[in-house]
């Protein structure tokens, strides 16, 4: 009980840094900009790890060749300034790795980087007829205030609901929980395969979601492993035993599905979005050298990182893969996620 107060008294100029932020948007004091485009804003209100960038593929692949879309994201963890178009040939270090495996996936879109998000839409904005985009998403922007969006979507992890989770550092809120309110529709990621109407019941209940706000459910599908290098030799993926190498904020849904397939010997673990500097890259390579018989696997966003990463052995090469995510939704259709309200 102690601890519980005193976490509460710590966490209090927190608090009110983000409830008087909040404040002086809501009632007009901070500018917020509307633009003459619909945008969807993707984001959380916890610390990373509810599945932004998979959800954001999941939009560009529902509409494409339906709109010309672009996704706006600050590029979190790039060396480069201001705003920027991705390439394919572009690296993780120039772009930012979420924004480089969305250009990858998706090379027809245009995707780019910028801090300033209001900038970034104006530059969009400002493309020429036939190459400007017809509707943009916002990637982990739920808490860019300065921009209105057309509709708003917040992700929240199925194993990590806000109602029992702190602010940070006692916990992995970054805003206030009550900021789903501003949502206009709520989906809970990382689901099991099924769940049940009850649950469902349970969990909008526990949310207190106001009428109009629509809650979905989502899972990740993992498709087969593919190797990070070109010359990956695939034959490694029936091993038996398998090592794991992430920079990510959860990996726990990736140990899972491990785990249902190999013996995990070795797990080595690094902050979200960490460049692989030669101390990491040593690692792997002594991890590839000292067990001959075992695949190493990553995530879809750390591949990015390592296909820049100097001094890789070719024995380490030669066992990287990753698994590609795709998401699947668990109730309604896309369609009522995305296309309902979009276009205001």
């Amino acid at each position: 009980m102690r601890s519980f107060f005193l976490n509460k008294v710590i966490l209090f100029p927190y608090y009110m840094v983000l409830k008087t932020r909040h404040f002086l948007y809501d009632k007009g004091i901070f500018a917020s900009y509307s633009f003459d485009i619909p945008i969807i804003v993707i984001g959380n209100v916890s610390a990373g790890g509810t599945g932004k960038t998979p959800h954001t593929e999941f939009i560009l692949k529902q509409l494409a060749g339906k709109e010309k879309m672009a996704v706006l994201s600050r590029g979190y963890g790039r060396s480069s300034r201001g705003f920027r178009f991705v390439s394919c040939n572009d690296t993780a270090s120039m772009s930012g790795d979420e924004p480089l495996q969305i250009k990858k996936k998706f090379p027809e879109a245009i995707v780019a980087v910028d801090a300033n998000r209001v900038r970034g839409i104006k530059t969009l904005m400002a493309l020429p007829e036939g190459e400007r985009p017809t509707l943009i998403i916002m990637d982990d922007a739920f808490q860019h205030r300065r921009v209105k969006p057309s509709k708003s979507i917040v992700l929240i992890d199925y194993s990590n609901p806000p109602f029992s989770d702190n602010l940070l550092p006692f916990g992995t809120l970054r805003d206030l929980p009550g900021q789903i309110y501003r949502a206009d529709t709520v989906i809970v990621t990382k689901c099991p395969p099924e769940v049940s109407v009850e649950e469902q019941f349970e969990w909008k209940t526990k949310l207190r979601l106001a009428a109009g706000q629509k809650l979905f459910f989502s899972a990740l599908e993992y498709g087969d492993a593919l190797p990070v290098f070109e010359n990956g030799d695939k034959r490694y993926v029936y091993s038996n035993f398998a090592q794991m190498v992430t920079a990510i904020a959860n990996p726990l849904h990736l140990e899972y599905q491990l785990s249902a397939s190999y013996k995990v010997i070795r797990k080595v673990k690094y902050r979200d979005h960490k460049n692989f500097g030669r101390r990491d890259v040593s690692l792997i390579n002594r991890m590839a050298k000292a067990n001959p018989k075992a695949v190493i696997f990553t995530t879809e966003k750390d591949a990015q990182r390592l296909l820049q990463a100097e001094g890789l052995s070719d024995n380490a090469k030669l066992r990287l893969f990753y698994y590609p995510l795709e998401v699947s939704l668990l109730n309604g259709d896309w369609q009522d996620l995305v296309i309902d309200n979009s276009k205001k």
